[in-house]
């Protein structure tokens, strides 16, 4: 006899179910999808790579709308007074603020298309992303407080609608997409601006990965695969659990890195400097405001400080790695989805293994980028289960 409680997975056709938007919206999500996806490996490979401050002016590097390919094309550009040029660096925080701005026109794209059946919908997209496009120019002439005010108000315009409309046509989750990535758009600013403010540069991470979540999340839906389970209720609980266990272990990882405390422990794992719990400063480590001013290429926080950084990090990724184990072998008894389980485990695993070589080799730049990739699939796992686990239709 079957089993009542558990029910195979079953498929809706697409041309049945879609929600009501374009017929190619989830082609254009899914390319947003990816390029997010390459945003934020690159953008990973910037920072490791030292390159975060290689264009000191924003949006432009060194004035130029691409990059200097010679010392000497800015050598009486104001930026110079800043940072000396460092062309082999310049082009990979450009092309970077490059592809990111492109994403962004994917998902300028997404909102409009949603917001066409809302009445004044793409009249309050188009406006909201006027007054942001409005204040880019207005920073650059030093017009700070303007820019931030237009840009508020664009911001505000957009989470309006995103609070107003149902999502039954997707329209609130792109609209929503739009504002957090306009909003990204700013922390890509303040990171330079603000010379790599720890605060800022995670939130930069994390707000790129929110952007790509909502943007997978999305895809998903439009394009509408459901698997549908009589335990998907209690599956997607575990689901939001390891989300959430796992943004606290990205946040980490985030302000490892903008800390510069990925090397705090040496080589040494798994004990730190030799010891298994060495002198540490958690009060100092986790100051998230210092002011605005210093320059944090490099690290400003003492050895101690660091090492409670690293301490931190690593006694969480000890969690989340056996709920995530634990959860993909909860899932390997489930028919229909052992797929997403094995993966989710073999993900977990490799993720582990990348952050212990990190250690063990001395942060080398693939490696430590490939740590990064991780993450980004490991979220990439669980928010597709979050989007695709459904009860059964009565």
């Amino acid at each position: 006899m079957s089993n009542p409680a558990v029910s195979k997975p079953t498929m809706s056709r697409p041309a049945v179910h879609r929600p009501a938007v374009y017929r190619h919206f989830h082609r254009i999500a899914w390319l947003a999808v990816a390029l997010a996806l390459g945003v934020i490996v690159f953008g990973a490979f910037v920072r490791l790579s030292n390159a975060g401050l290689s264009c000191p002016d924003w949006p432009t590097c060194y004035g130029r709308a691409a990059w200097p390919t010679a010392a000497s094309q800015v050598v009486d550009h104001a930026a110079t007074e800043i940072r000396p040029v460092e062309v082999h660096k310049a082009w990979r925080e450009q092309f970077h603020r490059m592809i990111a701005g492109t994403l962004g026109v994917l998902v300028l794209t997404l909102a409009l298309v949603a917001a066409r059946r809302r009445r004044y919908g793409v009249a309050q997209v188009i406006v909201a992303s006027a007054l942001v496009a409005l204040a880019i120019p207005l920073y650059m002439q030093g017009l700070h407080a303007s820019a931030s005010g237009l840009a508020i108000l664009g911001e505000a315009i957009l989470l309006f609608a995103a609070l107003r409309w149902s999502n039954l046509d997707l329209s609130r989750i792109a609209v929503l997409t739009l504002a957090v990535i306009i909003f990204q758009a700013l922390l890509g600013m303040w990171t330079v601006t603000w010379l790599l403010k720890p605060i800022v540069v995670m939130g930069h991470l994390l707000g790129g990965l929110l952007t790509f979540s909502l943007l997978l999340w999305t895809a998903w839906r439009a394009t509408d695969l459901p698997i549908r389970l009589a335990e998907a209720q209690a599956l997607r609980k575990f689901v939001i659990v390891g989300l959430v266990l796992l943004g606290v272990q990205i946040a980490l990882g985030g302000w490892t890195s903008s800390n510069y405390a990925a090397l705090a422990c040496g080589n040494d794992f798994p004990t730190c400097v030799g010891r298994w719990w060495p002198p540490h400063d958690f009060r100092e480590a986790f100051v998230l405001w210092r002011g605005i001013g210093v320059d944090y290429e490099g690290g400003i926080l003492d050895g101690e400080a660091r090492i409670a950084i690293q301490l931190a990090h690593r006694l969480m990724a000890v969690v989340v790695f056996f709920y995530l184990l634990w959860f993909a072998l909860r899932l390997l008894r489930t028919p229909g989805i052992r797929s997403w389980a094995v993966l989710l485990g073999l993900l977990t695993l490799a993720q582990v293994a990348l952050g212990i070589a990190n250690v063990k080799l001395g942060l080398p730049l693939s490696v430590a980028v490939m740590h990064n990739a991780g993450a980004v699939l490991l979220l990439f796992v669980l928010v597709s289960l979050l989007a695709r686990l459904r009860t059964p239709e009565h």
